[in-house]
């Protein structure tokens, strides 16, 4: 039961994936792609975490935090960039 759980949450994560970077690409505005790039982060850590359930492996939680805190890390110097004009005052 919980392999076919795995698949198709990797499946829905897949399709998230691939709809956030359309999403990406084809934004009408800067803000839809930074938005888009926030979600695709989180997607990533998702799918990081669930490779780490299927190979019951720790070493991928901790490469899932680390996705994590660099894609907040950008989040926030893209949306400061594009609300001031710069990241760093």
């Amino acid at each position: 039961m919980i392999g076919w759980a795995l698949d198709f949450a990797f499946a829905c994560v897949g399709l998230a994936l691939l709809l956030c970077a359309w999403r990406l690409v084809r934004g009408p505005e800067a803000p839809d792609r930074v938005l888009a790039l926030d979600t695709l982060y989180v997607n990533v850590v998702a799918l990081v975490v669930l490779l780490g359930l299927r190979l019951q492996t720790t070493l991928l939680f901790e490469a899932a935090l680390l996705v994590a805190l660099l894609g907040f890390a950008g989040t926030v110097a893209l949306a400061r960039y594009l609300s001031r004009g710069d990241v760093i005052e």
